[in-house]
């Protein structure tokens, strides 16, 4: 390995323990909004609680795919400039069942980042419960194949 591939590993492990204290608050909104559920009114604390939610899935969403999947791409020296391009090759690297998958999670983060849907926030919650757990799985996947590549 020569010394600008090992920087790119020192990056990507960098980017992996930001990731990995990200996914540590996602979770936990997660969890907590899993427990609120879909209803047709809110309290201002389960308000709260899902705003927590968005702003950790957007936060999450960007360090994955703005972070460790660029740097990833670069390590093994593959052409995904554009974020199309990263959705289509984790989908043939099996990083994602679908590149479908990524792109969604990409829409659903630029929805909550510039509040498409501000007329009732409320709308984006199933997005965001169905999303919070694809996100998360999709997370574990490429952190398992990144581990796996450091040990080659």
């Amino acid at each position: 390995m020569n010394n600008h591939q090992e920087n790119l590993f020192k990056l990507l492990n960098k980017e992996l323990e930001l990731l990995a204290k990200s996914v540590t608050v996602l979770r936990y909104s997660f969890t907590q909004c899993q427990h609120i559920g879909l209803k047709n009114t809110y309290t201002m604390p389960e308000l709260s609680e899902f705003e927590s939610l968005s702003g950790r899935f957007a936060r999450s969403s960007d360090i994955l795919t703005q972070k460790v999947l660029k740097t990833l791409f670069i390590l093994l020296q593959e052409d995904a400039k554009f974020f199309i391009d990263r959705c289509n090759l984790s989908e043939k690297m099996g990083l994602v069942e679908s590149a479908d998958d990524l792109y969604a999670v990409r829409k659903l983060r630029n929805d909550i980042a510039h509040e498409y849907c501000l007329d009732d926030i409320t709308t984006i919650f199933k997005p965001l419960l169905d999303y919070s757990g694809l996100l998360l799985n999709i997370i574990d996947d490429v952190t398992a194949y990144i581990q796996k590549l450091a040990k080659r």
